[in-house]
């Protein structure tokens, strides 16, 4: 019964997805939809990935991080850096695209593993000021590191370009602060909603199996979970490395919606890490399907309002606030509990009539 729940509640989160996909293509097709909104649809399925990512870790594991935007870089500039060395040898765009994401994503996971070892030793506030400081050590290592490519290999610099020392063939790939230039744009909405589908396929499946259960035991009660003899550190470790596996897919798709990557404060810093987790905590920690709706709400409401010039980010703020209310305030939930048994028991009588 729990299992056939829960498969009608993943059905309904796909749904709404795949809803959202149908209606934005026509839409297109009908010409209703204005370059504005065209230009939002890539990174509004990038936020619902990285929300729903950090949701394992913060709703799910229980574990405050805010190093997400690190992840993120991570796997923007792996990516990226592969799309441009791999350039000559696979002339085909989309073939390089999936494979740079096959490299972000196991770059990001790697760094989340290696991260995970010693940080996840850690509770509450000191996990996250260490992955805090990891986001920007990823974000400052990157805007020192000049690397380029010649016909012997490649070349490393925290100087400038003209200390590599690369012959006449030599192209400079990361050009410190300016970061990655020329990368393709490969990201499209089509494929956007695909690696949205395929997030909340990993996830779910993730959460209504054993292994997220132990995960959810961690969770509510780590002393409890060990005397039954749940392997803290595994399960843990798992969660996590997956979590930043997948915000490196965010980053890929990132990357290659744009023309530059550069690892600025404005998109790999503090406030993106903390913009991320406002998308999971006005969602619901732990509900998946709210973060897919706080990401699409909040990431669009801003520019939708951009008209509305001063009264713009009232707006918005007033938004966050009644978001925050409906999905945290337990006078609300207790309400939100009554009418949800209320309207189920009127559609168990409405089948005993019939």
């Amino acid at each position: 019964m729990k299992n056939k729940k829960a498969l009608k509640q993943n059905v309904i989160t796909y749904g709404m997805v795949i809803a959202f996909w149908a209606v934005i293509q026509i839409m297109m097709k009908t010409g209703n939809l204005s370059s504005l909104a065209k230009g939002l649809l890539v990174p509004i399925c990038m936020y619902v990935i990285l929300a729903v990512s950090l949701n394992l870790t913060v709703g799910i594991l229980g574990e405050l991080s805010l190093g997400h935007a690190g992840f993120m870089c991570v796997g923007a500039f792996t990516g990226a850096f592969f799309t441009k060395v791999a350039e000559s040898a696979i002339p085909s765009v989309g073939v390089r695209f999936f494979i740079a994401l096959l490299i972000g994503a196991a770059v990001a996971g790697l760094c989340g593993f290696l991260i995970g070892i010693p940080v996840l030793r850690l509770k509450g506030d000191y996990l996250a000021i260490v992955t805090l400081a990891f986001g920007e050590i990823i974000k400052n290592l990157i805007n020192v590191m000049y690397v380029g490519v010649d016909q012997h290999g490649f070349h490393f610099s925290i100087k400038d370009t003209t200390s590599l020392g690369m012959d006449d063939t030599g192209v400079v790939i990361i050009k410190g602060a300016q970061g990655i230039t020329g990368t393709p744009k490969a990201a499209t909405f089509t494929v956007s909603i695909l690696l949205v589908l395929l997030t909340l396929v990993i996830v779910l499946n993730l959460i209504n199996s054993r292994t997220g259960r132990a995960v959810m035991s961690i969770r509510d009660n780590r002393i409890a979970a060990e005397s039954v003899g749940i392997n803290i550190t595994k399960y843990k470790l798992m969660a996590f490395a997956i979590s930043a596996s997948l915000a490196g897919v965010a980053g890929v798709l990132y990357a290659h919606n744009l023309s530059s990557l550069a690892a600025t404060p404005k998109n790999f810093g503090y406030n993106m890490s903390i913009m991320i987790l406002v998308y999971v905590v006005l969602g619901g920690l732990g509900n998946i399907r709210g973060s897919i709706i706080a990401a699409v709400i909040l990431t669009a409401l801003p520019e939708l309002l951009r008209g509305l010039n001063d009264y713009r980010m009232l707006i918005y703020a007033i938004v966050l606030i009644v978001m925050m209310i409906f999905n945290s305030s337990p006078k609300v939930l207790e309400k939100r509990a009554v009418m949800k048994e209320k309207f189920r028991n009127k559609k168990n009588t409405a089948k005993e009539a019939a």
